[in-house]
């Protein structure tokens, strides 16, 4: 292909390759290529005023979010990734089991772009479901470098509107790097009904009692008895400018315009450096297919949804009668640029919305015991998961006044201890989490099955590529390492606890 065609299909692509919001299919054109080529330029980036404050950070092709990528499941996708951020910089293809050497990590799967450089990402995007990308150097993606990638699967049926909504916070950089020294004044904060005695309330609800533990809004959590005061300072928290949706804070984001009679199919990303989201919209229960891309089980019915940093979730309803309301994400500080999305019918502009209810007390919310029917493991029950032939035991620590490492096994990267496996073994890991934090745990070029979350054994295990393991919990993963051979990190997405040393490597061995 001539250079000018490949860079005409590239920018036509990224730049058309979807509305920021709305859906429609795939043209016959687009699916029937065997080949999608984009172009994704990383440069310094004003932010708009439609987030409510003055920042400059970092966007692909001039856009936060960066582009929407679409590809059908089957297709080549090829990334010329130009860098001229000013440092270096690499794309990390988040959730996709795809060569080692294509996975973005710096000075593990590849020297990192210098700026002025370039690099060539290509690879058949897998498995279908919805993933993204970001930088995996710095701070970056806390800056502006991600955007959502969906692998479609053209069997799989699609609702009346189909939307892609990024949940973002702009961080204070000053906070951020105050956390990062383990010497940030910024408050942990928990959505209303998320504090102690909120917390005994839901506890009590048939769906609560699997959570173990659940992320705040700093993803400060633990047993509702040893829950922290909303005000408590951790040394690692980050204090926001605004919360965003796709670019933009409330009123500023674009309304999303539904008709009676139809189903909306919402496909969700929290893409937040720190924070756990709470997702709720008003007049409205949802239904959740997926998680990080990938079927559940059964679908869950819920009133709202906990995302923890870098899950997805894909959450339905039905638009049963006119009017406008708020899909909103539940703060624990009350900001004034709001993280909340206007969805309405025609009928109802100059309709008031309907908020959703300000506290979470006594809502059915999504956990991952309730997703897969987690179930108490009997006392004394010998090895109830079964064998594994790798079994790993990794405890997440740190986080002392002072201190600003985050360790596992009592070391920070690149000390921590690796896991080394061959393919085709059956490998279990098993997070021990003292510390008052839930950690939003991802391995790469891997989807794993949750099967314990704190003692309850899900019955159902979940697919999932991020988890949170719960704070005062334990959570086991189970996968068959059958990945392209190499080095795949494992590590904290919460991106202060990552730089600050909560990292390992899954590592395939060659048999003697």
């Amino acid at each position: 292909m001539r250079r000018r065609d490949f860079l005409h299909r590239s920018v036509t692509l990224s730049s058309a390759a979807m509305s920021w919001m709305v859906l429609p299919p795939l043209s016959a054109r687009a699916a029937d290529r065997d080949r999608v080529d984009v172009t994704l330029e990383a440069r310094p980036y004003r932010y708009p005023n439609r987030i409510g404050v003055n920042f400059t950070g970092l966007a692909y092709n001039g856009r936060v979010p960066g582009p929407l990528l679409r590809v059908r499941y089957g297709q080549t996708f090829r990334a010329r990734f130009i860098n001229h951020t000013g440092r270096p910089s690499t794309i990390h293809w988040h959730g996709m089991i795809l060569p080692n050497d294509m996975d973005g990590v710096p000075y593990v799967t590849q020297p990192p772009v210098p700026d002025g450089g370039e690099f060539i990402y290509t690879y058949k995007p897998d498995p279908p479901g919805f993933r993204w990308y970001h930088s995996h150097v710095g701070d970056q993606d806390a800056l502006g470098l991600f955007g959502a990638f969906l692998v479609e699967d053209p069997r799989e049926p699609r609702a009346d509107v189909e939307v892609v909504l990024i949940l973002h916070d702009v961080p204070d950089l000053d906070s951020l790097r105050a956390a990062l020294a383990g010497r940030s004044d910024a408050s942990v904060g928990t959505p209303p009904g998320l504090n102690a005695d909120g917390m005994r309330a839901l506890a009590g609800m048939g769906s609560m009692g699997s959570m173990g533990g659940m992320g705040g809004m700093g993803g400060m959590t633990g047993k509702p008895a040893a829950m922290k005061s909303m005000s408590m300072t951790m040394g690692d928290a980050v204090r926001y400018l605004s919360h965003c949706i796709n670019g933009a804070a409330y009123p500023q984001t674009r309304p999303l315009m539904v008709k009676v009679g139809q189903t909306v199919r919402l496909r969700l990303l929290n893409a937040s450096p720190t924070l756990t989201h709470y997702v709720r919209l008003a007049g409205h229960s949802l239904r959740v297919t997926h998680s990080d891309g990938n079927l559940l089980p059964h679908p869950v019915q819920v009133d709202a949804l906990r995302i923890g940093v870098a899950e997805r979730y894909d959450a339905w309803f039905e638009v049963t009668r006119p009017g406008a309301w708020l899909l909103e994400s539940l703060a624990g500080d009350l900001h004034d640029h709001r993280q909340s999305v206007l969805i309405r019918t025609a009928e109802a502009a100059h309709q008031a919305p309907e908020a959703p209810p300000p506290s979470l007390a006594g809502a059915r919310l999504f956990t991952y015991g309730l997703a897969g029917a987690g179930e108490p493991i009997p006392a004394g029950e010998p090895d109830p998961l079964g064998a594994a032939t790798v079994r790993k035991t990794l405890r997440l620590g740190g986080g002392m006044p002072g201190d600003p490492h985050w360790t596992i096994d009592g070391k920070i990267w690149p000390h921590t201890p690796k896991i080394g496996v061959r393919s085709g073994q059956l490998v279990q890991i098993h997070f021990t989490n003292p510390t008052d934090m839930d950690h939003p745990m991802h391995l790469h070029g891997h989807v794993f099955e949750l099967v314990e979350q704190s003692g309850q054994r899900l019955r159902y295990p979940l697919r999932k590529d991020t988890t949170l393991v719960p704070a005062g919990g334990t959570s086991t993963w189970r996968f068959l390492a059958n990945s392209p051979p190499g080095r795949w990190v494992l590590h904290c997405h919460n991106l202060v606890h990552l730089m600050d040393g909560m990292m390992t490597e899954v590592d395939y061995v060659h048999p003697a």
